[in-house]
C-alpha cells in the first residue's frame, strides 16, 4: 500500500510510506521546488524522543491557551525579563567586578548574544506553539538542552525566591514609625556601630598625624596603594557606642546600622556554610508567603498571568524614578557614578568579569530556562516577534543601567558618609541591594512609607520573574505529558511549589547566605548557563538550520530577519559562549564569599548542581544516537537535522497549526 500526501509552501513534495518499514521510521521523497525532478531520499524519525509528547489515537488533547491580547504578552515578557536581575543582581555584579569595567563585556554580550538569543527563543516558541522541551523536535539529538533547562529552572525556582523572602522581611520591618536600621540602639548592634546620621563623618572622623604599617591598614588603603609605601596615615573615628563608651576606631573597622541590620538581624549570619545555625523562623514564614503568592499567580493560567503584570511590570519604574531623583542630588553621588561609568580596563584580564557579564545578560533576559520560549508559544502566530524582541531587549538593558545609576549614586553618598572608597563602602555580594536601598530610603521624608513601597516593589519584581520561570518549567512538563498533566495542572503546580519551598530551607538557615551563593554561582548561572546557551544556539542554527529558521520567521512576520542575526545565531553567539566558557575553565578559581573560603564538600555540591544540568546534554545525545537504528547518514537525517512534519509537532487547534503556510520544513 502507498500513501501520497502533498506538501505546501517551501516544502513541496511527496511522502511515501511502506508497511514493511519499522514503526518508528518513515521515508520521504523531497524535491526542492517540485519542478526540477531533483529528489532526495530522507529518513524521518517519528517521535524520536519517545511517546511522551504524542497522544494515542482517540484521546483528545486539552485545548492550549493563548494570550488574550498583545499587551499581555509584552508586559509579561517585560515583567519576566525586568526583575531582580536588574535591580538586585546587575548592581552587585557590577560592583563586584569594578563598576565601569563590567559594562564593557556586558554591552558586547548584549549586542552579539543577548538580543539574538532572545529573538531566537521567542520566535521558536511562537512558530511551534509548544514549550521548552517540545521545541527540540526540530533537532531531537539536542533535546537534552531542554531537559537541562528544566533542571536549571528547578534550581532557580529554589533559590531565586529567597530574595523575595528577604524583601518581605524588610517590608514587615518597615511597618513602624522609625526604621530599625536607622541607628545603633538595638540589641543586635555591636560596639563598633556608628550612626552616620547622628554626627557627620568630617566631625566624627579625623586623619591621624602618625603613620601605620600597610600590613595593618590593607594594600588598598590611601598611600598603601603605592607599592613603594610601607606605611600610611589613617582615618580614625571617635564616637559614643551603644554601650555608652567613647571609642576611637580605624575607619575600616567601623560598622554602620544598615549593614548590621542585614547581617545581624535579617540573616543572623554565621561564620560559614558548615555552621547552619538552624532555621530563621521569620524567613520560613516570608518564604512560605512568597510561594503562596507565586502559586496563585500562575494556577489560573496564562490569561490571568497576563493581567497580573499590568501592575507588576509598570510600578517599579515609578519608584525607581523617585529614588533616582533623590540619589543624584545627594552629596557624594558623583563619586559613585564615576566608579560606575569609568572603566578600569586592567580588570578585563580577569575571566570572572567576562563570565559574570555574559551570564548576567542571559540571566536577566531569562534565557536558557524555557520561560521565554513558553511565553512566546502563547502568541498569535503572525505576531511581529522581531519588533517585540528588539523592544523588550532595549527596555531590559536600559532598566539595568538605570537601576545601576540609582544604586551607585547612593553608594557614592554612603562612601562619603563613611569616609571610604566606593569599592569599600559595602561588602560585595547578593546583599548589596539590601544595603544600598535601605540607606537610600533613609534619605527620604517619611522614610518608613518609602521603605514599604520599595520592598513592596521588590517583591513584585521578583514575583513576576519567579512565576514566569515557574510557567516555563510547568509549560515544558505539561506540553511533554499533556494527557496526564494538563487536566491536573493546579495540583502539579502545588506539588512543585511545596517541594521547592522545602528545599529552599537550606538558603534561609542562619548559614543560608553561603548556600545561596553556591546556588547563584553553580546552579543556574555561570558556566552551566553558558554551556546550555551554546548548545541551544547550535541546535537551532545548525541542527534545525539558520536557513530554515529564516523561512519560519518569514512565514510568521512576512519578511526575513537581518543577516546580522543569522551570523550571530550561526557563528558569533556560539563563539562568545564557547570562548568565555573556555576562558573561565583555563583560569578557574573556586568561589570565595566575602573572604570566606568554602570547604571541599561545598564545592562538590556546587559541581553536582552544575553537572545535574550540563550532563543532560551529552548523555541524552549519546543515548539517542546509540538507540536510533540506521546508518550514520540515516541517523543524521532523523535525529540531527530531520525533515519536519509540522502538523505532528504543533498542538492540534493552535493558531500555528491553522495559519502557517508551512506544513513540512
Amino acid at each position: 500500500m502507498m500513501m501520497v500526501e502533498g506538501g505546501q509552501g517551501h516544502a513541496q513534495g511527496a511522502e511515501v510510506r511502506l508497511e514493511g518499514q519499522t514503526k518508528d521510521m518513515r521515508t520521504e521523497i523531497n524535491g526542492g521546488s517540485g519542478k526540477e525532478g531533483n529528489y532526495e531520499l530522507k529518513h524521518v524519525l517519528q517521535n524520536p524522543e519517545g511517546d511522551g509528547a504524542a497522544l494515542e489515537a482517540g484521546n483528545e488533547e486539552p485545548v492550549r491557551e493563548e494570550w488574550s491580547g498583545k499587551l499581555d504578552f509584552m508586559l509579561s515578557v517585560i515583567g519576566y525579563a525586568i526583575g531582580l536581575g536588574n535591580v538586585w543582581r546587575f548592581p552587585y555584579l557590577c560592583f563586584r567586578n569594578g563598576g565601569g569595567a563590567f559594562l564593557v563585556p556586558y554591552l558586547l554580550t548584549l549586542i552579539f548574544a543577548g538580543v539574538p538569543m532572545f529573538m531566537l527563543e521567542v520566535s521558536i516558541g511562537q512558530f511551534l506553539s509548544i514549550g521548552g522541551l517540545g521545541i527540540f523536535k526540530i533537532s531531537p539529538i539536542f533535546k537534552g538542552v531542554g531537559i537541562a533547562a528544566a533542571v536549571m529552572a528547578c534550581w532557580l525556582n529554589v533559590y531565586y525566591i529567597v530574595v523575595l523572602s528577604w524583601g518581605l522581611y524588610y517590608f514587615y520591618s518597615s511597618l513602624t514609625s522609625e526604621l530599625p536600621w536607622k541607628d545603633c540602639s538595638h540589641e543586635w548592634n555591636t560596639e563598633t556601630c556608628r550612626n552616620p546620621y547622628e554626627k557627620p563623618f568630617n566631625e566624627a572622623c579625623t586623619l591621624s598625624t602618625e603613620t601605620y604599617p600597610c600590613a595593618e591598614l590593607g594594600d588598598d588603603y590611601r598611600d598603601c596603594k603605592n607599592s613603594t609605601s610601607a606605611s600610611s596615615q589613617a582615618v580614625f573615628c571617635e564616637f559614643v557606642n551603644n554601650a555608652n563608651s567613647t571609642v576611637r576606631l580605624f575607619v575600616k573597622n567601623v560598622t554602620d546600622p544598615v549593614g548590621e541590620f542585614w547581617e545581624k538581624k535579617a540573616l543572623e549570619q554565621t561564620g560559614g556554610v558548615d555552621e547552619p545555625g538552624g532555621l530563621k523562623v521569620e524567613l520560613v514564614i516570608t518564604l512560605g508567603i512568597a510561594w503562596v503568592l507565586c502559586y496563585f499567580c500562575i494556577w489560573k493560567g496564562v490569561k490571568w498571568t497576563g493581567k497580573v503584570v499590568y501592575f507588576t511590570a509598570l510600578f517599579p519604574y515609578f519608584l525607581l524614578t523617585i529614588l533616582f531623583l533623590r540619589g543624584v542630588t545627594l552629596d557624594g553621588a558623583s563619586q559613585g557614578l564615576e566608579y560606575y561609568l569609568k572603566p578600569d580596563f586592567s580588570k578585563l584580564t580577569d575571566s570572572a568579569v567576562w563570565i559574570d557579564a555574559a551570564t548576567q545578560i542571559f540571566f536577566s533576559y531569562g534565557l536558557g530556562l524555557g520561560a521565554i520560549v513558553a511565553l512566546g508559544s502563547y502568541n498569535k502566530y503572525h505576531n511581529n516577534v522581531y519588533k517585540d524582541a528588539l523592544i523588550v531587549c532595549s527596555v531590559n538593558s536600559c532598566t539595568s543601567i538605570f537601576a545601576g545609576t540609582v544604586i551607585f549614586s547612593f553608594l557614592g553618598f554612603m562612601a562619603k558618609e563613611q569616609g571610604v572608597d566606593v569599592a569599600d563602602v559595602a561588602k560585595s555580594g547578593p546583599g548589596l541591594a539590601f544595603l544600598a536601598y535601605p540607606s537610600a530610603v533613609l534619605q527620604m521624608p517619611l522614610s518608613p512609607l518609602w521603605s514599604c513601597l520599595f520592598f513592596f516593589m521588590l517583591m513584585f519584581l521578583g514575583l513576576d520573574s519567579q512565576f514566569c520561570t515557574m510557567e516555563g518549567f510547568i509549560t515544558a512538563m505539561v506540553d511533554e505529558f499533556p494527557r496526564y498533566l494538563r487536566p491536573h495542572k493546579e495540583i502539579f503546580i502545588a506539588f512543585v511549589c511545596l517541594f521547592s519551598y522545602i528545599v529552599g530551607f537550606s538558603c534561609i538557615s542562619r548559614g543560608g547566605i553561603y548556600v545561596f551563593q553556591l546556588f547563584d554561582e553553580y546552579a543556574a548561572s555561570g558556566m552551566s548557563l553558558l554551556f546550555l546557551m551554546f548548545f541551544e544556539c547550535i541546535a537551532v542554527s545548525w541542527g534545525f538550520g539558520a536557513r530554515r529558521f529564516r523561512l519560519a520567521m518569514h512565514d510568521m512576520i512576512g519578511y526575513y530577519p537581518s543577516y546580522f542575526f543569522v551570523a550571530c545565531w550561526s557563528v558569533i553567539t556560539p563563539a562568545i559562549c564557547g570562548g568565555v566558557f573556555l576562558f573561565k575553565l583555563f583560569t578557574w578559581k573556586n568561589i570565595v564569599y566575602q573572604g570566606y573560603h568554602y570547604p571541599w564538600w561545598a564545592h562538590a555540591i556546587g559541581y553536582f548542581m552544575a553537572g545535574s544540568s550540563m550532563l543532560c546534554i551529552p548523555v541524552y545525545a549519546i543515548w539517542l544516537w546509540c538507540t536510533t537504528p540506521g546508518t550514520w547518514r540515516e541517523k543524521m537525517d532523523t535525529i540531527v537535522s530531520p525533515t519536519l512534519d509540522l502538523t505532528e509537532i504543533r498542538p492540534k487547534g493552535s493558531e500555528a497549526a491553522a495559519l502557517s503556510k508551512l506544513t513540512h520544513l
